[in-house]
């Protein structure tokens, strides 16, 4: 059954804050979508970029809270969270309902919780709102939303703005679970994507052509998205151009390590994997894709048994 709430409804203005490797390309698929999109980051470059798409300047993202009232964030940081909210609450909002806040930032579950504190303080309707996907696939608008947080008043605006931003939402329970959800998944493609390096370079050792070896082992019972995603990257060297940096799946893995912890969950295959990852970045490779842990690998050896 169709949800009256988006039958013949235009769409109307959405604020941005965090314009960057994510937020410009979600924030583009907005304005395409024919969102009036107010935007600011603090590279004026970023904000250039949306005016050239077609959305609008703000100074400030207390700018952005005096022209709308739903504002979706994407930050690199929990400091950077907790200054834009407090920016977001300072704006004069009498006689409006609260101001909704669609939070997509990857950060530690405590990070959120606190978030979720100072904004309630500050009159705002924050909902914890994860994505899953690289850069690229923001770009391809093939990212997908964990919804949390939400009650009758938030759920119809937040799902409004994401159906024109994310290939699908899910809505997964009380605030806290879309980081919760996305740390799981994060987990996944962590282990998953060194799985793919290991496995191709296997299969180039063994003396297969790795353009004819990919698609059938993609197409297989052990293909991923990882592997079809990364192992192009790896098998070209792609991985020097960052779509997912090392240097952010490290920060991710962090944030893992911290939820397994409070939970008293074993996760040997991440405590592993993160080895790996560790020793890209002490390459060197912290900026370049994930993918790149093909190249740490390759510099690897084991004894050869006759």
């Amino acid at each position: 059954m169709s949800d009256p709430f988006y039958e013949r409804r235009p769409p109307g203005e959405v604020g941005f804050v965090g314009l960057g490797a994510m937020g410009t390309p979600l924030a583009g698929h907005l304005v395409d979508a024919g969102w009036q999109v107010v935007g600011h980051d603090l590279s004026a470059d970023a904000v250039s970029e949306l005016q050239r798409r077609g959305g609008s300047p703000a100074t400030s993202a207390a700018d952005v809270a005096d022209r709308v009232d739903v504002v979706v964030t994407s930050l690199p940081s929990a400091a950077a969270l907790v200054s834009v909210i407090d920016a977001l609450g300072s704006a004069d909002r009498s006689g409006r309902a609260p101001l909704v806040v669609i939070e997509t930032s990857t950060l530690q579950l405590e990070a959120k919780l606190a978030a979720r504190d100072q904004a309630e303080a500050l009159g705002l309707a924050l909902l914890d709102c994860t994505l899953s996907g690289t850069s690229q696939q923001a770009r391809d608008r093939d990212v997908i939303a964990y919804l949390s947080g939400t009650d009758a008043e938030t759920s119809a605006p937040a799902r409004r703005v994401l159906a024109d931003m994310v290939r699908a939402t899910y809505e997964v329970g009380d605030f806290g679970s879309g980081t919760r959800l996305k740390l799981v998944a994060n987990l996944l493609v962590a282990v998953h994507n060194l799985t793919a390096a290991e496995a191709l370079l296997l299969a180039q050792r063994a003396g297969l052509d790795l353009d004819l070896a990919l698609p059938a082992l993609v197409d297989g019972a052990g293909g991923s998205k990882m592997l079809a995603h990364r192992g192009p990257l790896m098998l070209d060297e792609g991985y020097r151009t960052a779509a997912a940096r090392v240097d952010i799946f490290l920060k991710d893995i962090a944030a893992i390590r911290s939820l397994a912890h409070d939970t008293g969950s074993p996760i040997p295959l991440l405590s592993l994997t993160g080895v790996f990852y560790e020793a890209a970045a002490a390459q060197g490779r912290a900026a370049q894709d994930a993918a790149s842990v093909f190249a740490v690998l390759d510099q690897m050896s084991t004894p050869h048994v006759v």
